[in-house]
């Protein structure tokens, strides 16, 4: 459902502001961050927005409020007008302006950022030490069964995470085109191949990312390809340069991907479509934040299902004893499908039918009705006899399997002769 999606991306957007505050003000010594609300340090989420406090760097925060006023003096409309803004993003001006705030800083008692403030990758300074960087197969755990079951559960979790995010990357695609999943899906596994191959950890589509490109202007796969040529050029020639970027800088560009998945106004738009959106919406996020995505996932759409049955029970069209007509008959008129989520419903309908009536069950527009319907209609007519019903079935000759919406209405007069 729209409203899961929706849910997601806004749950990710909150998890990447909350889990990126500490580095905001120079307190990094979990530079991943653990998802979820309890981590695995024994803290959660908000404990460690409160041990930050005793971690401030001012010089951390001074590069995240520069970075920042230049992140948002991009986004204003006189900036977007100028054509060389468009070549030169503002994330790239705000690395490159923390970059130097950071060299400048150095031999500062205050301001100056340690080791554990900064990027730190992998460098090496030959041909032998980048090559040894690579982990290569140990091909004696072949017939190892627990390596089949850790393999499958990662293709099976990294294919559903992968589904959710292009999902999700489509609503965010200004074109809103339909991105080919079983493309996406067998791009992803050979990449995985390959990754693993060398020592690679397993990868999948993240919303993070392509959010990013989307919102740099990026419009076809060749971005994604080029995003991925451009960060294996910088790890292989500049690694020096990469380690002098500060944490504090890269938090600031990612505080501005994390208000654009999760904007107030979406929160309004999805309170004024109903607790029905608006439920399923804010539980995603809630057990995104707390627990991790895919549970986020399945309690929203758990609950949209939820949602559909109880819709399904609560059938809009019940008869209504008070306004009933003797003179008249009571016309049931099933809809094409009828399902035994309607079950409920529709037996609620009929034992309101008083007794002594005339009714017509009228199923020319049925295509497919589910067994457990029809015994039920004729587990009525058996009733009715008992009722002094008078009970006719018409354009019921072959019903099969449905998902109803039962149209309730009196007809005035007797049925046509063709009925």
């Amino acid at each position: 459902p729209l409203a899961v999606i929706k849910g997601m991306l806004a749950g990710i957007g909150v998890t990447i502001i909350l889990k990126n505050i500490p580095h905001a003000v120079g307190y990094d010594n979990d530079p991943e961050g653990d998802w979820g609300f309890f981590q695995v340090d024994g803290e959660n989420t908000f404990s460690e927005l409160i041990n930050m406090m005793n971690f401030i760097n001012p010089g951390a925060i001074v590069i995240m409020l520069v970075s920042m006023a230049i992140l948002i003096l991009w986004e204003r409309k006189f900036m977007k007008q100028m054509s060389w803004t468009s070549i030169l993003p503002g994330p790239l001006v705000a690395v490159v302006a923390g970059t130097l705030l950071t060299i400048g800083f150095e031999g500062s008692s205050t301001l100056e950022l340690g080791g554990n403030h900064l990027v730190n990758i992998p460098s090496f300074s030959s041909f032998d030490e980048f090559t040894g960087l690579f982990t290569f197969p140990d091909w004696g755990h072949f017939n190892n069964p627990k390596l089949y079951v850790v393999a499958g559960t990662i293709a099976i979790v990294a294919s559903l995470e992968t589904l959710l995010c292009v999902e999700a990357t489509d609503k965010l695609d200004p074109q809103k085109r339909v991105t080919p999943t079983n493309r996406e899906l067998i791009a992803q596994g050979s990449g995985n191949i390959v990754s693993g191959l060398i020592g690679g950890l397993p990868i999948t589509q993240v919303i993070v990312r392509s959010s990013a490109n989307i919102n740099s202007g990026g419009k076809t796969k060749f971005s994604a390809i080029f995003h991925g040529f451009l960060l294996m050029t910088c790890v292989l020639l500049i690694p020096g340069v990469l380690n002098k970027i500060p944490l504090a800088c890269l938090a600031a560009i990612l505080f501005m991907v994390g208000y654009k998945l999760s904007k107030p106004i979406l929160y309004k738009q999805m309170w004024r479509k109903g607790m029905g959106q608006f439920v399923p919406f804010f539980a995603t996020i809630v057990v995104i934040v707390g627990k991790d995505l895919l549970w986020g996932v399945g309690i929203g759409l758990a609950i949209a299902i939820v949602q559909i049955l109880w819709n399904n029970f609560q059938t809009p069209f019940h008869f209504d004893p008070d306004n009933y007509n003797e003179d008249e008959p009571i016309n049931i008129e099933l809809s094409e499908d009828v399902s035994f989520l309607n079950k409920a419903g529709i037996l609620h309908t009929l034992n309101l039918i008083p007794d002594g009536s005339k009714v017509i069950i009228d199923g020319h527009k049925n295509k497919t009705m589910h067994p457990d319907i029809l015994e039920m209609i004729e587990d009525f007519k058996e009733n009715a006899k008992y009722r002094n019903i008078d009970v006719t079935c018409i354009g019921m000759e072959a019903p099969e399997q449905k998902n109803v919406v039962l149209s309730f209405k009196n007809i005035v007069g007797k049925p046509t002769k063709k009925e």
